[in-house]
């Protein structure tokens, strides 16, 4: 789960990637900004608005490298605690970004998708957000999902009410809900779940992420702060998922006799 001091922190790696095992799904937990900030002295501000040009440059890596799903913690339930000052700049940050930001999704065939608990959002940025959904919709490349006002027991708990609802509706019985029923219930529906799980700024949790999707999912931390989070560190975190033997329960020896 830490950083492979083994592999190049910087130049490009291309040749340490077999493209053929490229992951199909990398969730990131975004984190560092204010840090990043702090550390030079600098508001907190600025460290999100230097991390709006990181998605950027990280965006067009996955799409280069052939990521069918990208996703990114952008904002979560927790932090509507945080400052009113903040929030506020952040949602503005968000959706200005997102709007600026379009017209190159749609060049570079990247759909753009929102998850969370929008009800929670302010009107304007929900109604821009979806111009921006709406516009990238017929895109057919990357998916860069955003995760807005989002948490995992958020979304948990709207799955096991949509269940619920079928439940008592009579459209299905408790002892027949599958596997399959949860995860179509979840707010990533149709999505595979995360192969790779990349946290930046030297913490080692979660933070209420993905929490049932990322069962199987490959961690990768580094101590980088997200705004200075690029390319070479997005090849440096798939050669390292590369390296790894993915058991799901199994033995080693399973896994090589089924290869």
């Amino acid at each position: 789960m830490t950083k492979n001091t083994d592999i190049a922190a910087s130049g490009d790696l291309r040749d340490d990637i077999d493209e053929t095992r490229i992951p199909a799904h990398i969730a990131v937990i975004m984190d560092g900004n204010g840090r990043w900030a702090q550390s030079r002295g600098l508001d907190r501000t600025a460290g999100h608005v230097e991390g709006v040009v990181a998605v950027r440059r990280v965006t067009e890596a996955a799409s280069r490298l052939g990521i069918k799903y990208l996703t990114l913690y952008t904002f979560s339930t927790e932090n509507w605690n945080r400052p009113k000052e903040e929030v506020d700049a952040l949602m503005h940050l968000i959706v200005t970004a997102i709007e600026r930001e379009t017209p190159d999704l749609i060049r570079n065939n990247v759909r753009m998708k929102v998850i969370g608990d929008t009800s929670r959002m302010p009107s304007y940025a929900f109604e821009r957000l979806g111009k921006c959904i709406e516009d990238t919709s017929a895109c057919t490349g990357l998916t860069l999902v955003l995760a807005i006002s989002y948490s995992s027991r958020w979304e948990i708990k709207e799955a096991v009410r949509k269940i619920a609802h079928k439940v008592a509706a009579g459209e299905i019985t408790p002892e027949a809900i599958t596997d399959n029923d949860v995860a179509l219930s979840l707010a990533t529906a149709g999505m595979p779940d995360p192969d790779l799980l990349i946290r930046t700024g030297g913490d080692f949790r979660v933070s209420n992420f993905m929490l049932y999707q990322i069962a199987y999912t490959e961690i990768y931390l580094t101590p980088t702060y997200w705004p200075d989070f690029g390319d070479a560190d997005l090849q440096e975190a798939i050669a390292a998922f590369q390296g790894r033997q993915r058991r799901f329960g199994l033995t080693g020896e399973q896994v090589e006799e089924g290869r």
